[in-house]
């Protein structure tokens, strides 16, 4: 597969790998504690990195509007940035997108024509060039630009790729236009319906013959046409009343197309009639902020209402690492979906988390009538705290047992920590079975006061409280700060042991 080669990419081939994890500091609780929605201020790369250990395979639908590189100034970005800087800035990103999205997920790239032929190559050989499902159009302009020197751009695109070439999108809900066309003129049952074409343009071996309808009237194709199905198929239709011969029975024969058969299949242009343009989008953002200067390219809340219907449904996770203005989690929370927003600027506190609350308060811009938003549910705000590791390898000592069991487990399995037996939560160390692997964390005394180190060195006796409070007969690991335990006696239980710091990566 052909790849894209860059001044410095044999460093951004090694930045994600390198991001330092760091812990997540909840600064505010707005609305329903409980709902687990987090808009995150700080670098996007460091808040990826610190999401792993949590959500690693669980996003079902990633959103990104990163910067679209095109030398020009907004108020709230630094969108100038050289052609090489910016895909390496945009490799680890991805890289780390990827590990957080579900097998069965979706990532939506909005981008321009300045970068957005090479981020199709990039993303091709991130996700894998088999996993790309097309390159979108929104006609995001209502009107010429007159200062344009060239072209005025009518458009922006939008790349889709998943995990699995097998993705397919959801159909998406028909409007009250598009069912406005269908009718019942002869009562059917089956309810409303449209006549359908009966006839083929190419060539089909069993479509050339003469039919009678019920008036004695005989039709055949038009010349150099066929018949869209066999005699006998349009004989079964008709006798399942699926075949319309007109009002008196004379006209040619239609197979019945019901609605409630059909829904509307994902096209690849997205016209500004149906999901907004930029003008739209501004216009939300004048109402949600009066007086403010808009965002430089925010976009409608229609569009990304458009994205989530065809990659989500109710309860899914839904991610925007650019959130920018604030659009993707407000839209994701009408909708009924979990959300992760993260915004490095200031504009994290003064856009995106006044935003937000103006949603749980109810507020009825953007998509709120269509969707029969009222308000309600909830949010966490955090920021990105200090690394969990010093400099030297070494555990940072306010680490806590559920921060460094969800990295422990994270880098072992590749798969999120659900808290399945939290240290807080019974005083077990066992973080959980995997392809039939117990996994457990001596740290921070979880087992109690059983010296040595509180019970931090796997003993006989601390491998005595593991067998009895959780036994597993399978092979284990555990990691802790010493082990006492003979080769012998680590091999009679089908044990492996892992020294903390050492075995613990840090990156």
């Amino acid at each position: 597969m052909p790849t894209l080669d860059w001044l410095n990419k044999a460093q951004a081939l090694k930045t994600a790998a390198q991001v330092p994890y760091r812990l997540l500091e909840p600064q505010s609780v707005h609305g329903d504690p409980a709902a687990d929605n987090w808009l995150i201020q700080g670098d996007n790369l460091d808040a990826l990195k610190a999401l792993l250990p949590f959500f690693a395979g669980r996003v079902k639908c990633i959103y990104i509007d990163p910067p679209y590189n095109t030398r020009s100034a907004f108020e709230h970005y630094d969108d100038n940035l050289e052609h090489s800087q910016w895909l390496s800035m945009m490799v680890p990103r991805l890289e780390l997108l990827r590990e957080l999205l579900s097998e069965d997920g979706s990532i939506w790239v909005s981008i321009d024509d300045n970068e957005g032929h090479y981020l199709k190559v990039v993303m091709d050989e991130v996700f894998g060039r088999g996993n790309f499902i097309s390159t979108l159009i929104w006609e995001k302009a209502d009107s010429p630009r007159n200062s344009a020197r060239q072209f005025s751009s009518d458009h922006d695109y939008l790349h889709v790729y998943s995990k699995q070439p097998e993705w397919v999108p959801k159909r998406l809900p028909r409007s009250e236009e598009s069912d406005s066309i269908y009718s019942n003129p002869d009562n059917d049952e089956r309810g409303p319906w449209l006549p359908g074409d009966p006839y083929a343009n190419k060539p089909y071996s069993r479509g050339q013959y003469s039919i009678t309808g019920p008036s004695g009237r005989t039709f055949s194709p038009p010349p150099g046409r066929f018949w869209r199905i066999s005699q006998e198929k349009l004989r079964e239709l008709d006798s399942d009343g699926r075949v319309w011969w007109g009002p008196t029975g004379e006209a040619r024969p239609s197979i019945k197309r019901y609605l409630s058969e059909v829904s509307d299949l994902v096209r690849t242009i997205w016209k500004k009639d149906s999901v907004g343009s930029n003008r739209t989008s501004k216009n939300e953002m004048r109402a949600l902020f009066p007086g403010e200067e808009s965002f430089g390219t925010p976009k409608p809340e229609r569009l990304l209402e458009r994205v989530l219907n065809v990659a989500t449904e109710t309860g899914d996770i839904v991610l925007d690492s650019f959130l920018g203005s604030g659009t993707t989690a407000a839209v994701a929370h009408k909708m009924g979906r979990r959300w992760i927003g993260i915004e490095m600027g200031e504009q994290a506190r003064t856009h995106c988390l006044p935003r937000m609350e103006k949603v749980l308060a109810g507020e009825q811009g953007g998509i709120s009538e269509s969707v029969n938003w009222k308000g309600g549910g909830g949010f966490r705000f955090a920021t990105l705290g200090k690394p969990a590791f010093l400099s030297d390898g070494g555990i940072d000592p306010s680490i806590g047992f559920d921060t460094l069991a969800a990295w422990v487990w994270y880098q072992e399995t590749r798969t999120p920590w659900e808290h399945k037996t939290a240290g807080a939560r019974g005083g077990t160390p066992l973080l959980g079975v995997h392809d039939g692997t117990a996994y457990y964390l001596l740290y921070n005394g979880i087992l109690g006061d059983r010296r040595p180190a509180g019970g931090n060195v796997l003993t006989g006796k601390v491998l005595q409280a593991i067998n009895g409070v959780v036994p597993h007969a399978g092979p284990k690991v555990v990691f802790g700060e010493s082990c006492r335990l003979s080769a012998s006696r680590l091999g009679a239980n089908d044990l492996r042991f892992r020294q903390i710091p050492y075995d613990i990566r840090a990156r």
